[in-house]
């Protein structure tokens, strides 16, 4: 939903400099991302809309809100600059449809503000005017935050499916439907993911023989496990046993594969994110924060190799 309002112009400190800028950028491959970005947060504001008047609760409804609302801010900061560079209104276009289903729609979202984060990076990258690197380096901000919130409710939503998992209370799962949680329950359903981690990738690269994406994240979870168990020692909390056999499963297929490896690091990243609402000591904080980056790479990694199989 795009409101006709005036757009004022903001112009660079440098005066002398500025028709020069415009004229140059005027035609540049900038003045065309930026009409992109555009058109991207222009469908957003409409697909948000949709969203929050689907959404399976009042609290997820207004988080969509407020979403929309910093991408009603970005519409209109990024049409000023346009305006400004090139002395024309830009267009308005909805460039992806969003989904009728509320799951498909918040997994649109999320993948979509992913796109988003490297996206306005590229731009601000490639701008030489500092007020247009500062409103992509902060839009590219509340994109993050953004695919954060999408990804929590992806993994609240009822659709989903756990095919790995035969219990409730185990790792990320056990962490997300915890309705409190102590500094010792953290660290063991944090490490207790890990080792599921760890069960899931075997019992893949077992079964279906080596694949180099789920080798290589399986190396780099080790480290998680290694960073996770001097918190233990630190505040002398006792390290769980390894069950995670008990709770993984062998998938139907390398499809199958990869998209359990979607689905834990989406439960894994969600369990950080709420670890990370809660008041911990500063060396847990960091520890929880580094594992969540590592496991949007993690995500990434299988999305690309699901969408190739």
């Amino acid at each position: 939903m795009y409101y006709n309002s005036y757009f004022y112009h903001y112009v660079p400190q440098d005066r002398n400099n500025y028709y020069q800028m415009a004229n140059e950028l005027n035609e540049s491959p900038i003045v065309n991302d930026i009409q992109k970005a555009i058109n991207a947060e222009y469908s957003a504001v409409i697909c948000y809309d949709k969203l929050a008047k689907l959404a399976q609760s009042k609290d997820e409804s207004e988080r969509i809100y407020e979403i929309l609302k910093d991408e009603q801010r970005h519409l209109e900061q990024f049409s000023r600059i346009f305006t400004t560079l090139t002395g024309k209104k830009p267009s308005y276009q909805i460039i992806e449809e969003c989904p009728d289903n509320y799951r498909d729609g918040i997994e649109f979202a999320f993948k979509d503000e992913q796109d988003a984060v490297d996206f306005y990076l590229d731009i601000a990258d490639k701008a030489k005017e500092p007020t247009i690197k500062e409103r992509f380096h902060r839009a590219a901000a509340d994109e993050q935050n953004h695919a954060v919130w999408f990804l929590f409710f992806l993994s609240k939503s009822p659709n989903v499916t756990h095919s790995n998992r035969q219990t409730q209370n185990y790792g990320a799962e056990g962490a997300l439907s915890a309705l409190t949680l102590s500094l010792p329950q953290m660290l063991t359903y944090a490490l207790q993911d890990e080792y599921l981690a760890q069960a899931r990738y075997d019992n893949i690269l077992k079964n279906f023989g080596y694949i180099r994406t789920f080798a290589q994240i399986k190396e780099a979870e080790l480290k998680h496990i290694n960073a996770l168990l001097p918190l233990f020692e630190r505040y002398q909390i006792p390290i769980p046993d390894d069950e995670s056999q008990l709770v993984v499963s062998t998938p139907e297929s390398i499809k199958a594969a990869y998209a359990s490896g979607v689905q834990g690091e989406i439960e894994n990243i969600s369990m950080y994110e709420k670890f990370l609402t809660l008041t911990i000591p500063d060396d847990v904080r960091t520890v929880f924060t580094q594992l969540r980056n590592a496991s949007f790479n993690h995500l990434a990694a299988f999305e690309r190799g699901l969408a190739r199989v």
